[in-house]
């Protein structure tokens, strides 16, 4: 199993619109909520965008607690 980054971070993902720019969205948001520095939620978004939609899901997982 793999070690999530910030476990301290929860983003709920199940209900919301599925598209990859809201799921974007609601990881930011809460990256800012948990003061990350601009550098590590920069880190995300690029890691996070440098592949498809399945990619964009695994990352926010091995980044964020998702419920």
């Amino acid at each position: 199993m793999t070690k999530i980054k910030h476990p301290e971070i929860t983003v709920q993902l199940s209900g919301q619109d599925g598209n990859a720019f809201m799921i974007l969205g609601l990881c930011k948001r809460a990256m800012e909520r948990a003061h990350l520095q601009q550098e590590e939620i920069d880190r995300f978004m690029k890691e996070a965008m440098s592949g498809d939609y399945n990619h964009l899901l695994a990352t926010a997982m091995t980044w964020f607690d998702i419920e």
